[in-house]
């Protein structure tokens, strides 16, 4: 027993620093992305002995992330409970930090399925097929909600030129 809780411990500190930034995204706060990293956690402990076997551990733990997210934006978690404090002050990695911030203030207001999907496709790489056996839909399902999130997203930043140009549905049928 003492073997597994040192490998599930040593595998948790591995996989932190990415279910944490996985988390914010997915939140847009670093106080609900630890509350969904310590939910994620804790399943993956009642599990570990099925978890550890997995081929893909990381894989398995951004799944159960995404769904503690998502089963919590469906249950009303926001409604609950109420985050007053400022996020802390974190010093940013990248050649523009405030473009950074827009796209993560911008992220925040996509609905939660659409911003799943973007998140999981740009920032954790996955494929159309992974995302979409991830979240459980169709790969149709990927593409849409992603054209939709990026939509969304372009709106939030204010892409006035993006958002007013014609789909190619309008283009094509117009």
């Amino acid at each position: 027993m003492r073997d597994l809780d040192e490998e599930y411990t040593a595998c948790v500190r591995d996989l932190l620093p990415r279910l944490r930034r996985l988390g914010y995204l997915l939140s847009g706060d670093w106080y609900r992305a630890d509350d969904l990293v310590q939910t994620t956690i804790e399943k993956m402990y009642d599990k570990w002995r099925r978890v550890r076997r997995a081929d893909n551990v990381d894989a398995y733990a951004r799944t159960i992330l995404v769904r503690v997210f998502l089963s919590e934006q469906r249950s009303g978690w926001r409604s609950r409970v109420s985050v007053t404090a400022d996020p802390p002050d974190a010093v940013l990695a990248g050649p523009d930090p405030d473009t950074a911030l827009d796209v993560r203030r911008a992220l925040a207001t996509v609905p939660p399925r659409q911003r799943a999907v973007l998140v999981l496709r740009f920032f954790a790489d996955l494929s159309i097929e992974q995302t979409a056996e991830l979240l459980g839909c169709s790969p149709g399902t990927v593409k849409s909600q992603t054209a939709h999130g990026l939509s969304a997203l372009r709106r939030a930043l204010g892409d006035q030129d993006v958002a007013a140009a014609p789909s190619r549905r309008e283009q094509r049928d117009g």
